[in-house]
This record gives structure tokens, C-alpha cells and sequence, in this order.
């Protein structure tokens, strides 16, 4: 199939990296190597963060104008217009203002891939961008849930319940599962390139350090690392933003000399230092579902996270890691304690993780699935 392919909230071409681009290329690269064509349609990013009803009729107005353009740019092709349209990540911060356009005017399925509905926004600040979220949910031929808990809420938009189908979250588990084969070295370079005792425990986190539920998660981490000073760890904090400062801040008070932080890191890189790791430890203040959590486990990590959203989905309680109850920062400290206590469940636990991703969350699964998902489309 050709599949023009669209990510309202964050383009795949988006120099700053997030889990939402990491996964817009993901879901790309698999159906590339299912062997459709992709194309990525529209870079329009209609983020509107604050609530602002006339910046929403702008993004509102600007998506009509790429919808009309595009669809007499498909319709003068010689090779036609594509065979489906595909949206990736879509709730009412950021509405797909093209995609529904332009699929009905080409008469193609309309494909989404992640979304959430969130009946609060019904009224209010975002009322015209909730109801675009519904109307195309209402139009879509195949939603793709990447996250269970979203299901309650797009359920009744949808025209028909088959219309529904799970894709579990998936990463390109290969450079991470090669990184971990070679953990002595990543280990040993690290700890030369920053004075690290390799006989300590390190526990990583990864994440955007930006205002809102980022930095929630940092504080929180915090908090738990102040409860724990007692044991021997170190702390690698992988990530930059506007928010930095504060990060620092809160880590610094709670982890005086043990933690290094990283700043960005490229994923060839971040793979290596995932590897090195002994402990991701990540609070998820409302995470969808989280990426960091599936490249640490796909690394070999086991993984303490807090219980929210699709987390459950991804980190596999008991088996891969531990989660705990939301902003249960005394449960999160213990989880972790039992983790540095018993270096032998730890490591139990990667190796749990790390099967559990290659198995159920990895690049070959998610290409067969889509694969399949698209096929019957075509029925």
C-alpha cells in the first residue's frame, strides 16, 4: 500500500527527541519494512498547549488549506492518489487537521495510531479541537490502541467496535539488545570517561526536562533517591530542556556527588549507556506508556515505574520490574531499595525484561502486525 503518513503533535523530521518521535518513526520504518510505501504527507505540528480557541482556528484554517492542496496534488499524480492515510498520536492537544479531509475526499481509510479522548475537554479552552479529535475517530476505518487505558474513551466514537484493534507499543530492540552483549566495555568507558565506581549500583533515568509532568516525574524520583541515601548508588539522568535548571535542582538535593548528568544523547550512544546501567528507574507522571522504559528493558534493565496509564503494558509488574502506586514516592524508594539490596533478582529481572521486549514489544512483531492490520483493510 502507499500510506501517507501525518504526526499532528510532533513530525518524525522534529529535531528535538521525544518518545512521540522516536514512535513516528517506528511505526514508519515497520510498515516500510512490511514493504508498503510511506510517505510523511504534512509536517503541520497543531500543538496548542495553553488552550487557545484562535490559535486552534488558526491551525483549523492552516489544515484546510494543506488539506485542499494535497488533495489536488494526489489527484494530478500519474502514479493516483495514496491508498490509505495513516495519523500517529491523536488527542485533543493536538487534532489531525489534514488527514480526515483528505480521506474523504480520496475516498482512502483513515488510519490513527494512538488516541485518547478526553471527555473534560468537551467544553471549554479546547472544545473545537476535542470535537475534531471525535469527529475523525468517528470516521476512522482502523484505530490502533497503543495504550489499553485509551480504549474507554475513543470506544464510543468509533463507528464500529472492530474498528479497535491493539498494537502493543514496540522499539527497534536490535541496537539495544547488541549494546547489552557488550556491557563490560560500555561499563568500563563510562566509568573512565567519568571517575564511576563500577562496583556501585547505577540506577538511569531518561527523560525530556520540561515543565509539566517531565519535571513531575524528576521531582518525584527525587524524592524517592532522599529516602534511600543510605544505600550505594549513582544516578545517570539522560536528557535536556528548558526545565534543566530545576531538574538539577531537585536531583542535586537529593543525590549531593551521585548523579551524572548526561544531557541529549543520540540513540546510538544512549543505547550504550542504558547497557552500562544496572536500574532504570523512571515515576511516569502521566506517561502514555513510556519509550525509555522499553529501551532500558530492551537493554537488559529491570525497570522501577510509577502505575499510570498504558505503563502497565509495557513493564510487566513482578516479572521485568516493579510499579507502583501514582505519587507513592515511599513505594517507589522501597522498590528500588529491593532492587540494589538483591543484586541477583536484578538481574533476573533484566533478563526477564529483556526477552519480554524482544518477544512481545520488538520491530519484527510490530511489522507482522501491522502488516496484518493493513491487509485486511485491503479485503
Amino acid at each position: 500500500m502507499r500510506i501517507a503518513f501525518h504526526a499532528p503533535l510532533k513530525p518524525p523530521t522534529h529535531p528535538v527527541p521525544s518518545g512521540d518521535r522516536a514512535m513516528a518513526r517506528l511505526l514508519m520504518a515497520a510498515m516500510t519494512r512490511a514493504g508498503h510505501q510511506v510517505e510523511l504527507a504534512v509536517r503541520l505540528r497543531s500543538r496548542d498547549a495553553g488552550g487557545d480557541p484562535e490559535r486552534q482556528a488558526r491551525f483549523a484554517a492552516a489544515g484546510k488549506r494543506l488539506a485542499d492542496h494535497l488533495v489536488r496534488r494526489y489527484r494530478g499524480r500519474p502514479d493516483g492518489a495514496p491508498d490509505a492515510w495513516f495519523t500517529y498520536h491523536l488527542y485533543y492537544k493536538a487534532p489531525d487537521r489534514v488527514g480526515p479531509s483528505v480521506s474523504a475526499a480520496l475516498g482512502i481509510p483513515y488510519i490513527v495510531a494512538e488516541a485518547s479522548v478526553a471527555a473534560r475537554r468537551a467544553n471549554g479552552a479546547w472544545a473545537g479541537s476535542h470535537a475534531a479529535v471525535t469527529a475523525a475517530l468517528s470516521q476512522a476505518s482502523l484505530v490502533l490502541g497503543l495504550n489499553s487505558a485509551d480504549h474507554a474513551g475513543v470506544a464510543p466514537y468509533l463507528s464500529s467496535p472492530q474498528r479497535w484493534q491493539p498494537l502493543k507499543p514496540f522499539v527497534d530492540d536490535a541496537p539495544f539488545a547488541a549494546a547489552a552483549l557488550e556491557r563490560s566495555r560500555h561499563r568500563a568507558a563510562l566509568a573512565a570517561a567519568h571517575g564511576l565506581d563500577t562496583s556501585v549500583p547505577w540506577l538511569i533515568a531518561v527523560g525530556m526536562m520540561r515543565p509539566g509532568d517531565k519535571l513531575a516525574s524528576y521531582r518525584e524520583l527525587a524524592q524517592s533517591l532522599r529516602l534511600i541515601k543510605d544505600r550505594a548508588w549513582r544516578l545517570l539522568v539522560v536528557g535536556d530542556g528548558i526545565a534543566r535548571p530545576e531538574v538539577e535542582a531537585a536531583i542535586k538535593e537529593a543525590a549531593t556527588q551521585r548523579a551524572l548528568f548526561l544531557g541529549r544523547c543520540e540513540p546510538a550512544l544512549l543505547a550504550g549507556i542504558y547497557a552500562a546501567a544496572d536500574l532504570c528507574v523512571w515515576p511516569a507522571v502521566n506517561e502514555a506508556f513510556g519509550m525509555s522504559l522499553l529501551e532500558a528493558q530492551a537493554a537488559g534493565l529491570p525497570v522501577v515505574a510509577g502505575r499510570w496509564g498504558g505503563v502497565p503494558d509495557v513493564v510487566a509488574d513482578g516479572i521485568a520490574g516493579r510499579l507502583v502506586a501514582r505519587h507513592d514516592v515511599a513505594a517507589f524508594a522501597q522498590a528500588v531499595a529491593g532492587f540494589l539490596d538483591e543484586p541477583e533478582a536484578r538481574r533476573a529481572a533484566g533478563a526477564a525484561a529483556a526477552h519480554r521486549v524482544t518477544s512481545q514489544h520488538g520491530l519484527a512483531g510490530a511489522v507482522t502486525a501491522l502488516d496484518a492490520a493493513l491487509a485486511r483493510l485491503r479485503r
